[in-house]
């Protein structure tokens, strides 16, 4: 008898080692359809008649009917806490041993150790979500659509693929919003196979590789333990079932097409929006839904105006006798030239607002933010006699008015 810590947990087994073994990981959010895996290290041997609640002299039927239960309360589909999927498996490993006789035998003989021991894939575990399909067929569909991993996710209908256009507008295009149509490339669900795959009249058949699961499990032993990996099948490309490929498709179910489409874009938008057409993406496998377009809109600049946010930018340039008197002078806008008047007295670099003539808010064409204009005073460089004779005389009045306000 041998006391082995792991962990944190001090285990009492006959003759058996800690194992390390590599499970899939379901940690992985960004790509949750590679093939990950994180390892569970020093994993503490179970009990599989513990797990199940029997005795161990229970009969089949007895420890068929305590999977049974316990299978429905853990269904990861069913139990949403943490740890409800690790027992699931926990459960189903533990009737997967205990309903064959001969597993049973070596367990009850040599634990968990025995199994790893014995080869012929006496320690490997069969796919639990396949194990649950299988003893639920037929019951009221508790098999059939649940199940993370098992057969009948890896067959059933998936979504498509999103898909992404880049469209280039010009200045007044964004600001007021346009229908475009455009041209875009997806794919489109096979109209020979009806997206299946296969070719017309034949029959798929079980994968002879994974035997149907459309996963294999490979082991190898370590000095730190055995490590199982799980991946999918290479040869059914995790079907789990081998067809003759579609002569048109090639076996994917769908091909690729050109379509025109009417695109309606909003007022407002700005370079860096993303606008969303339903459906307008990949077809999806096995008949599951289309996926989204999504349109990435580039704003082209224009050569007078500038933007910003809701708001329009312009330099407007105005004599200095204009400055010091005040006049009226057309500016251009988003609407076309209009008239602004710049009071007399305005000095260099004051900004003059033209409300509501902006960019429309995205989703509210009923508000508009406003033109902003920054006035330029040119002073000029060169004068005429007669120009610097009334300037030097302004001056004089200039110089007169400032004694007389000191007295």
């Amino acid at each position: 008898m041998a006391i082995i810590p792991c962990g944190n947990t001090w285990v009492t087994r006959w003759g058996v080692q800690p194992q390390c073994i590599l499970r899939p990981s379901t940690t992985n959010r960004l790509f949750p359809s590679s093939n990950c895996y994180a390892i569970t290290a020093c994993s503490e041997l179970l009990d599989y008649y513990s797990v199940l609640g029997v005795s161990k002299n229970s009969s089949k039927s007895e420890i068929k009917s305590a999977y049974r239960k316990l299978a429905r309360s853990y269904h990861p589909d069913v139990n949403k806490e943490a740890g409800a999927e690790e027992k699931f498996k926990e459960i189903s490993n533990a009737y997967e041993v205990l309903s064959d006789d001969e597993k049973r035998s070596i367990y009850d003989r040599y634990g968990e150790a025995g199994l790893k021991g014995a080869g012929a894939g006496m320690g490997d575990f069969s796919n639990p979500f396949d194990l649950f399909e299988s003893l639920f067929e037929g019951m009221g569909g508790m098999g059939g659509g649940m199940g993370m991993g098992g057969r009948g996710s890896r067959n059933r209908a998936t979504e498509g693929e999103d898909q992404v256009y880049n469209l280039v507008l010009n200045f007044k295009e964004a600001v007021f919003g346009v229908e475009k149509e455009i041209e875009i490339t997806r794919l489109e669900t096979c109209s020979t196979c009806d997206g299946s795959g296969a070719k017309p009249g034949t029959k798929a058949s079980k994968c002879s590789t994974c035997g149907g699961q459309g996963q294999v499990v490979s082991s190898a032993r370590t000095p730190l333990g055995v490590f199982q990996q799980v991946m999918a099948c290479s040869t059914c490309g995790g079907t789990g079932e081998i067809s003759t490929p579609c002569n048109t498709c090639g076996g994917d179910g769908r091909v690729r097409k050109s379509k025109r489409i009417s695109l309606k874009v909003p007022a407002g938008v700005d370079s860096g929006s993303r606008l969303r057409v339903r459906s307008e993406g990949n077809a999806g496998r096995r008949g599951g839904p289309p996926g989204d377009l999504f349109v990435l809109i580039e704003v082209l600049a224009d050569s007078v105006l500038r933007r910003d946010d809701t708001n329009i930018l312009y330099t407007c340039k105005v004599s200095y006798i204009d400055a010091i008197l005040g006049t009226t002078t057309k500016v251009p806008t988003v609407d076309g030239m209009v008239d602004l008047k710049i009071p007399a007295g305005t000095q260099p670099g004051t900004t003059l607002v033209m409300a509501g003539k902006g960019v429309p808010f995205l989703n509210k064409n009923n508000m508009r933010g406003d033109q902003l204009v920054k006035v330029q005073v040119e002073i000029p460089k060169r004068l005429t006699g007669e120009e610097r004779k009334l300037i030097e005389e302004l001056a004089d009045l200039n110089k007169v008015k400032a004694t007389n306000s000191r007295r």
